[in-house]
């Protein structure tokens, strides 16, 4: 008899492996192990990186109080038999650079780290981070054939956490105090829900006028590249790794929360075979359940131009890899 894989079942020896041990996955390596949820495996294709790093993160064990182990490696074997696999591989924003410009390179590279991260941890839920998210979504789960509720993207978590902070910074009130919605592609074409946008369960659409929500939506979806130009070397990082901390988490301890995550769609929304952010609910097999939240006309137009976008987009992917 074949028992059903379940996540749960290895709760006392869970292990993700994060491929890629730039900023975003050492940082999404601190918030796991500091928080004891589970072991960690950091694969980096530079020699010394992944390593260096995980030794800098144990050193801190004994300050940090927590139990969880972190392995620094360049093998791929090491990361055999993960629980998640979470894909942050790949080359960053940097000035002048559009999510859309790394298509190109980083379908490669995505290609060839889904193949062989899942050949070792062929019953993992992955969630992929590197950009462009849905298109590097999608194309993990042709390549490894998973089902689709075992492949997933972190977007709308991130754009909804920017949403939120800048609905926050303008009433000048508490972030916990305020729910955001953002649905749609990773990108300029992102749609951001007003209506679903709330404080203390008070939409903000009467609390704030029209011409400051555009403004603050404006500014969500333009939130990655606001960073980077700040930043000027980089991207952002602290709150991409909080972001996939949550899907993580949630899935881990099967919480059943509902979050707006880069999900296949099958019909809902009118919509066939393409990954896009809508709201989810989360556990430990994945995308439990999809949730179809009732959208004026204006706002399933948007929606489907931000996915007539990503579409153009993972039609060049393909054939970048030759799919």
């Amino acid at each position: 008899m074949t028992v059903p894989y379940d996540p749960l079942i290895h709760c006392q020896s869970l292990r993700v492996a994060i491929i890629g041990a730039g900023n975003v996955g050492r940082t999404l390596a601190q918030r796991i192990v500091e928080k004891d949820l589970a072991d960690v495996v950091l694969l980096d294709v530079i020699e010394g990186l992944p390593q260096g790093v995980a030794l800098d993160l144990m050193e801190a064990q004994g300050l940090e109080y927590h139990n969880c182990e972190v392995v620094g490696t360049n093998n791929y074997e090491d990361t055999a038999n993960a629980d998640l696999v979470v894909i942050t591989a790949g080359r960053a924003r940097t000035p002048g650079i559009s999510r859309d410009d790394l298509l190109a390179i980083n379908a490669k590279i995505v290609a060839d780290v889904a193949e062989k991260a899942f050949k070792y941890s062929p019953n993992a839920i992955f969630i992929v981070i590197t950009n462009p998210l849905d298109v590097m979504t999608y194309l993990t789960r042709q390549v490894t054939g998973l089902p689709p509720q075992r492949v997933m993207g972190m977007a709308g978590v991130l754009d909804s956490s920017r949403l939120q902070t800048f609905i926050a910074m303008e009433l000048g009130i508490s972030t916990a105090n305020v729910t955001a919605m953002v649905l749609g592609g990773h990108g300029d074409l992102m749609v951001p829900l007003a209506r679903y946008c709330t404080v203390n369960g008070i939409p903000i659409t009467e609390l704030l006028d029209s011409q400051t929500i555009d403004r603050l939506i404006e500014r969500t979806r333009k939130g990655g590249a606001e960073v980077v130009k700040l930043l000027k070397t980089g991207g952002a990082y602290y709150a991409p790794a909080s972001a996939a901390y949550v899907m993580v988490e949630t899935i881990i301890r099967d919480q059943s929360r509902l979050l707006p995550t880069a999900a296949y769609l099958q019909g809902e929304y009118g919509l066939n075979d393409i990954y896009l952010g809508v709201p989810s609910f989360l556990g430990c097999r994945g995308v439990q359940k999809i949730l179809e939240v009732k959208l004026t006309s204006e706002e399933t137009e948007a929606l489907h131009i931000s996915a007539n976008s990503v579409r153009k987009n993972l039609k060049l992917a393909l054939e970048s890899v030759g799919i």
